[in-house]
């Protein structure tokens, strides 16, 4: 790509490099906009943007009645479920896909605990690309039934999340597939650092003090670790925001390795939690996610399932913001930090909701699109039938 000048390798995963000046964002104050209005941030070349659904430009909401119910009066929320499928795993999938547009890749393979699988199959109906996904048997149907719906071939794989993106990674490797997992293809980050962007702007320019995100994998956090760290580089910024990662107290790999202390079974039990969305227990960049975290300062946090729920109703009914159990996680969180001084009340907070729950109108998967697998063999098979 003519914009990246190099690539370092941090904590597990490839930090694309560019030639930062502060011209590279515009400078004019932007009404309605994409993702794409920070193109000469990522990694594209010029000339127009193939992939044909917008993306990005999610609204930052200042919640007045939160606000007064956490007293916080600069509390905000950036509403990432106004993303077509309603999550942040939307602008990776973007950015993914225009790559293979322009490389003319037929098929596009990520594995998925949900989310990420849903944004894979429409963007790639959208695209004109065959999409091959593989999920976990415990995938949530409405969740699987959206996949079918939109086209995928939908993989289902026993031995669970981890297991999956192996066995997807393979096929990536093996049949010369376009990879968008999470954490292995860096272009996921560089989209992804796109809302450090927005919530820059949408501020007036300026950085919150403190940034809350759940984590599941970690590129979202990671990535905007990228976002913040590139605004300086960039002399637009003088500082980054402490970032704060939220995990479910019945899946917290990364909490625990931030603590120092061995995570118990009933803490790496992906079924146990209804926050299905970061419940990975072997995170793909987790080394990468303590690094961004300790830099600025920041923290790692763990929430009961009951604040997560508790989260779900207040962001309802106290901003008007739909969101799932993980989606919710930066609100559970926020009430931890504060109780135990990682952020302060009067501080400038920017919470990250990352997605919604999803309905299906009573409409059921397609069973002509799945199947059980366990081998690459099988996947083929599958597919040549």
């Amino acid at each position: 790509m003519d914009r990246v000048t190099g690539s370092v390798g941090l904590a597990g995963c490839e930090w694309l490099q560019y030639d930062y000046n502060p011209t590279l964002i515009a400078q004019d104050r932007p009404g309605s906009f994409t993702m794409w209005r920070y193109r000469e941030l990522l990694p594209v070349d010029d000339g127009p943007v193939r992939y044909p659904v917008p993306i990005g430009g999610t609204p930052l909401l200042p919640a007045p009645a939160l606000r007064q119910t956490m007293g916080m009066p600069h509390l905000w929320i950036k509403d990432e479920t106004r993303n077509p499928t309603a999550s942040n795993k939307d602008r990776a999938t973007a950015l993914v896909l225009e790559d293979g547009l322009r490389r003319r890749v037929d098929t596009i393979t990520t594995a998925s605990t949900g989310n990420a699988a849903v944004a894979t199959a429409f963007g790639a109906a959208a695209a004109g690309i065959r999409a091959v996904i593989f999920v976990s048997t415990d995938c949530q149907p409405d969740k699987l039934t959206l996949m079918t719906q939109a086209g995928a071939w939908v993989f289902l794989v026993r031995a669970g999340y981890a297991a999956a993106v192996d066995l997807s990674r393979a096929a990536a490797r093996t049949f010369g597939w376009l990879d968008r997992n999470t954490g292995a293809n860096p272009f996921t980050i560089e989209a992804k650092k796109t809302v450090a962007f927005e919530i820059w702007e949408q501020l007036e320019r300026r950085p919150p003090d403190v940034m809350i995100a759940p984590v599941g994998d970690g590129p979202t956090l990671v990535a905007l670790d990228k976002g913040f760290a590139e605004l300086v580089s960039c002399g637009l910024a003088t500082r980054r925001p402490r970032l704060i990662g939220v995990q479910a107290e019945h899946c917290q790999p990364l909490v625990r390795a931030w603590l120092g202390t061995p995570a118990g079974p009933a803490e790496l039990d992906p079924a146990a939690t209804v926050a299905d969305g970061i419940a990975v227990v072997r995170p793909a960049i987790g080394n990468a996610v303590l690094d961004a975290v300790r830099r600025g300062g920041g923290a790692m946090v763990a929430v009961s399932d009951n604040a997560l729920l508790g989260a779900v109703a207040t962001l309802a009914g106290r901003a008007g913001v739909g969101a799932e159990p993980a989606g919710a996680a930066a609100l559970a969180g926020l009430e931890v930090a504060v109780e135990h001084g990682l952020a302060d009340r009067a501080e400038t907070v920017a919470l990250l909701v990352t997605g919604r729950e999803v309905k299906t109108n009573r409409a059921t998967s397609r069973p002509d699109r799945t199947a059980i697998v366990e081998t690459l063999d099988q996947v083929e098979r599958a597919l040549e039938q």
